[in-house]
């Protein structure tokens, strides 16, 4: 008995394996197999499915097959023993049939949603994981448009078509058994014409996947185009250009209507098509069957039972050409998908990496030289610099000279092309990424906030951290006295990338996440220039307290904000021009020099040479309970 359901399995297993490979033509052979393998790992679902779709084919079948019975029986020969077992029949038919469809629907679909939590999942994971550049060689709201608009394209795929396509494989099975059964010379005669009307699946299938992968493309479009706008609603409004983005988005709305019409098209004309080339065939069936029928060799009963078959085998024909639509609907995404999931991982981890340990940490870049790809200049160019353990280093030079280049290779969110960077003297190639990463903190010139809370913006430093050390990094950043004015103090929702919160209150928040993950490389990219003077103040307090006895890179276009520097590099076209104490530059009158006579000079006009775009630092009092401005 065992060995009798090993077969079973076995049987239907290879079945599905091919019959699925089948129906995902048009993706690699590869991918196909991924495919394949995510279905079958649910083997014993598979199986119990299949059973109940044969369940339901066989009562598809026996519909078509009582019909003779129903005609020869008691409507010519009035059997009135058939009368009351016809009926009963019918009865446990449906029932049957009913049981199949509840069981299949159900199993099917429970295979499908784990299948898209697994491909939502995975996507989420390989972009999390793969390396800043492609992150920014990639649009925003093509990527988002990958986990939501294709993965529920190819949900429509797996959970439903294939589910349907299997229930009328079989059913298309069941009612050729009744066809040539009841009259193989007339199904012999029948299949000469009928075949035609799957010719169109095959013409029309390739027409909606080409127009399919238009129209994701361009729904990835539109996404990026909706995520740019949204974000830059303040820059639109006060350039006065709300009528050349509607514009903007007009069009690419209508580009997106006339892709999705010619799908449309090659959907809607499918089924006529078909419903066309079968009548051709139902036609002759009426007329060869009742010629049949006239000469006496056949019954009207088992004419009847042949017709009923044949119609009913139109239906689920008729379906799997709407599903090989739906399915290279599916195709399509699932290219667009398996083209994140299979993107080259760049920043490799080493085969046996070390750790890093202690809190002396320095930083070496020897002849580093570095850009961002092959075909591209090179960003930077013989970098030779050292920051000693607790040193602070500050970058400077005009804007393009290389120096956020320069920080992003210590933490490797991009890999030097040559040369090396050692972090406490261990080349950082060689070091585990993770263990790397540990031992580094940036805080970063636009602030990235999440649309939490307080609290848990702060602990995104370190997971484990208490409420106590929460309040003490915040004290020290000097940002617990107004997290203590919101309503519900740590437990006020921020908004998304904190925009209830001022500028200066929001990079406060950034530097208590600095210093509770207490790391000894720290890197500040500008952190102080998009604020007003009064919020850079509190703020410049606040990196103090996080700059202590830690090595610090400053990236710094102020250079009244880097008085504090052990060390000051100026970067020009990617390489370093100068570097020493700003008492040495200053007397060798050179780039640096330069630099600071030309802040002086329009300190008159500005702030420290700077124009300032932000919003003056707003105070707790007018706000709600969850931290929102009342009054604008």
């Amino acid at each position: 008995m065992v060995s009798c359901f090993k077969r079973i399995d076995n049987r239907l297993t290879t079945k599905d394996n091919r019959f699925m490979d089948k129906t995902l033509i048009g993706l690699p052979r590869s991918r196909r197999g991924k495919i394949v393998d995510l279905v079958l790992q649910y083997r014993a679902q598979l199986i119990i499915a299949s059973v109940c779709m044969i369940v339901v084919a066989v009562a598809n079948g026996a519909m078509a097959f009582l019909v003779k019975p129903v005609i020869d029986d008691i409507f010519v020969a009035k059997d009135r023993d058939m009368l009351m077992l016809i009926p009963a029949l019918a009865v446990l038919v449906f029932l049957l049939k009913g049981a199949g469809t509840f069981g299949s629907e159900y199993l099917m679909n429970f295979i499908g949603e784990r299948i898209i939590r697994y491909f939502r999942e995975a996507l989420y994971d390989r972009i999390t994981d793969l390396p800043l550049a492609f992150i920014h060689k990639e649009k925003t709201g093509a990527l988002m448009s990958r986990i939501t608009n294709d993965v529920n394209i190819v949900k429509g795929m797996v959970s439903t078509a294939v589910v349907n396509i299997f229930r009328d494989f079989f059913s298309v099975i069941a009612f050729l058994f009744v066809i040539f059964y009841r009259d193989w010379q007339l199904a012999l005669g029948a299949f000469i014409v009928l075949p035609l009307a799957f010719y169109p699946i095959l013409i029309f299938g390739r027409r909606v996947r080409r127009f399919s992968t238009g129209t994701q493309e361009t729904m990835a479009e539109l996404n990026s185009f909706l995520h740019e706008t949204f974000t830059g609603s303040k820059i639109i409004k006060i350039f006065n250009l709300q009528d050349f983005e509607k514009d903007r988005f007009k069009e690419k709305a209508r580009h997106l209507f006339d892709l999705e019409m010619k799908k449309v098209i090659a959907k809607a004309l499918s089924s006529p098509v078909m419903e066309f080339l079968g009548g051709l065939g139902i036609a002759f069936i009426i007329w060869f069957g009742g010629m049949r029928v006239i000469n006496g060799t056949s019954t009207p009963g088992v004419f009847f039972s042949f017709l009923t078959a044949v119609m009913m085998l139109y239906d689920p024909v008729k379906k799997i050409s709407k599903l090989n639509n739906t399915i290279q609907e599916g195709v399509a995404a699932a290219s667009r998908i398996f083209d994140v999931l299979e993107e080259d991982q760049t920043i490799e981890e080493a085969e046996d990496p070390k750790t890093l340990s202690g809190r002396a940490l320095s930083v070496t870049f020897e002849n580093v030289g570095f850009r961002y790809g092959p075909e591209e200049a090179p960003a930077l160019k013989n970098i030779n610099l050292t920051a000693a353990p607790g040193e602070v280093v500050a970058l400077v030079g005009m804007s393009g000279g290389g120096k956020t280049s320069l920080v992003n290779l210590i933490p490797r969110l991009y890999d030097v092309t040559d040369g090396r960077v050692t972090v406490g003297g261990i080349d950082v190639r060689d070091l585990s990424i993770r263990s790397l990463r540990d031992h580094i903190s940036i805080v970063t010139q636009e602030p990235i906030l999440f649309n939490e809370t307080v609290r848990d913006n702060i602990r995104y430093g370190r997971m484990d951290a208490t409420d106590r050390e929460i309040e003490a990094a915040a004290k020290a950043a000097y940002a617990h006295e107004f997290i203590t004015g919101f309503p519900r103090g740590y437990d006020t929702l921020i908004g998304e990338l904190g925009s209830r919160l001022s500028g200066g209150e929001k990079q406060r928040i950034c530097i208590a996440r600095a210093l509770i993950k207490d790391a000894p490389v720290l890197i500040l990219d500008e952190a102080t220039s998009a604020l007003d003077s009064q919020a850079e103040q509190v703020v410049q307090k606040a990196l103090e307290n996080l700059m202590k006895g830690r090595t610090t890179f400053v990236i710094a276009h102020r250079l009244s904000t880097i008085d504090h520097a052990s060390k000051i590099v100026l970067l020009k076209n990617g390489t370093i021009v100068e570097q020493g104490t700003r008492e040495q530059l200053m007397a060798c009158e050179g780039e640096f020099h330069k630099l600071v006579v030309l802040q002086m000079t329009s300190g008159s006009k500005n702030d420290n040479g700077t124009v300032l775009s932000d919003e003056p630092a707003r105070t707790v009092a007018g706000r709600d309970q969850d931290g929102r401005n009342k009054h604008t």
